[in-house]
């Protein structure tokens, strides 16, 4: 007699519908403010997505950066980028001066200078704040301030209170800080009171933030196009998430993290890498039933319409590094939450449509939880090719329930990979896809929408057609990451010049196009 079936039904089921995006983070955008917007600028982004036939665009992560201006290691989990605020809407609102804003043109057009733009952006939000409630907090969309911030209050008051200690305090790491600031829950009433004005122009700040990219989302959905967004799985050590609920992570009496996230030795990488990320006390987010993971992802799930989470791998089981070790060497194998956390997450959201970030070297036990959540993973192209048949990024070795990429946010262009690629990857390349090579990151864009991976993703980079200078992060490299814009004529030369119209047609002939472009696109 045969045995019953153990075989569970997946949680989630969501990937059935063939589809196309590209992959753009909003700093990258063009315009004369120092770094992209969530502006005029992005809805001709927009307007470029919907004539390319494209379903989704797919950002990084949108929280506040610090040191290193990386969108994985942000001040908050929950809050919003100030940079990708537009200031034009300020002048039209009254609360900056147009001749103050074209201050922001000293800023580089090519790249985004964060050290610039720290000193020339700040100055004009103080600014634009000082006026706001001078003129009695008037409404920046439907929703007023102060319905912003009773809607948003769990979040929204230790975060802004960090950030104004932070300020207060000279940019100190939170641990660094007096005995009377180093707790949310015991912060000193004096002190309180004296950064009540600092904290609410933060406060401000994020208002104007979700108020911008509300309208952005509005004007995606009206062109069909939905977002896709990025949550890392872990958080920054000096974050207001660590801060104000320090007793959900590994950390010390002095706030200092026990141990640290990070990946242990592989072949890319001998000593690992070292993220130095507070790691979670899962035992402690289970106790609550995983609210703070359900809150994080509620916040996720009103900015955008899919969630992509970073490192999937280490909710089945995490590198712990001693938080004294020099490198990732040293360190151990942690079980995680595995599929408790998400049955929890099924039942708060059961209609979550969420990617797993599931790249590298993965066991039987990480495989076997993403097939008992059901969630699509990820292939990468660049990764393909120089080995053999069984290499499971292979067009031949893909699956449906997949989002397939030429290469992610982490990997360089299409051209710069192959430029530096091993002959052997080269033409392993070549022969596979039955090319010259000459023309690499189309061959790769063509590949995806021809993959039968339900979701494909193309970086804008590769669109354009672009080398290794448009890389935009290396992983490991401390700095110098992140600063890649669009130049300032690309986007129209893009949509006139017919690359366009030949991602559409792409998109038809491999069956990507959205509903209502179908229906109007010729036989």
């Amino acid at each position: 007699m045969t045995p019953p079936s153990t075989v569970r039904a997946p949680l989630f089921n969501w990937l059935s519908t063939r589809s196309a995006g590209v992959l753009l983070h909003p700093t990258c955008l063009p315009g004369n403010q120092g770094v992209g917007t969530l502006g005029a600028e992005a809805v001709r982004f927009l307007d470029f997505l919907k004539a390319s036939g494209m379903s989704w665009w797919q950002v990084c992560p949108l929280g506040p950066t610090g040191f290193g201006d990386s969108p994985y290691q942000c001040f908050s989990a929950f809050a919003g980028n100030p940079y990708l605020i537009d200031l034009q809407e300020f002048v039209t609102s009254r609360l900056l001066l147009a001749g103050e804003v074209a201050t922001l043109a000293q800023a580089s057009r090519a790249s985004v200078d964060f050290g610039a733009l720290y000193e020339l952006k700040w100055p004009l939000l103080k600014k634009a704040h000082a006026r706001f409630k001078a003129a009695g907090y008037p409404a920046l969309g439907p929703e007023g301030f102060a319905a912003f911030r009773s809607a948003q209050a769990t979040w929204l008051e230790p975060y802004a209170l960090f950030r104004a200690l932070k300020d207060h305090f000279g940019g100190r790491a939170w641990w660094e800080w007096p005995e009377e600031a180093r707790s949310f829950g015991r912060l000193a009433a004096p002190l309180r009171a004296r950064l009540k004005a600092d904290a609410e122009a933060h406060e401000f700040y994020q208002y104007a933030f979700f108020s911008q990219w509300r309208r952005l989302r509005l004007e995606a959905a009206k062109r069909g196009i939905g977002i896709v967004g990025d949550i890392p799985i872990f958080v920054a050590a000096d974050s207001a998430d660590a801060w104000s609920c320090p007793q959900l992570f590994e950390l010390g009496p002095d706030g200092r993290p026990i141990a640290v996230a990070g990946v242990p030795p592989d072949y890319f990488s001998a000593d690992g890498q070292l993220w130095g990320n507070p790691l979670y006390r899962w035992d402690v987010h289970a106790s609550d039933g995983y609210r703070w993971w359900k809150d994080r992802l509620r916040a996720a799930f009103d900015t955008c319409d899919i969630v992509r989470i970073d490192h999937f791998r280490g909710f089945d089981a995490y590198w712990r590094i001693p938080a004294q070790a020099a490198t990732a060497r040293l360190g151990e194998w942690v079980p995680g939450p595995g599929i408790k956390l998400f049955e929890a997450i099924r039942e708060e959201f059961p209609d979550a449509k969420i990617i797993a970030e599931d790249l590298g070297l993965l066991t039987p036990s990480v495989e076997q939880l993403l097939r008992d959540t059901g969630l699509p993973g990820m292939g990468v192209f660049q990764f393909a090719f120089g080995g053999d048949s069984k290499n499971v990024y292979l067009p031949h070795n893909l699956r449906r329930n997949q989002v397939v990429y030429p290469g992610t946010h982490d990997n360089d262009t299409a051209l710069g990979w192959y430029a530096m690629a091993p002959e052997k990857a080269r033409d392993h390349a070549r022969r596979y896809l039955r090319i010259s090579g000459a023309e690499i990151g189309w061959d790769l864009i063509r590949a995806s929408y021809e993959a039968v991976s339900d979701i494909a993703v193309v970086p804008m980079q590769d669109i354009l057609s672009l080398g290794s200078e448009a890389r935009f992060n290396t992983p490991g490299k401390a700095q110098g990451n992140w600063g890649w814009r669009l130049g300032d004529t690309d986007l129209a030369r893009l949509t006139s010049g017919g690359t366009a119209a030949y991602l559409s047609g792409l998109a038809q002939l491999y069956g990507r196009l959205p509903a209502a472009a179908k229906a109007q696109a010729p036989v």
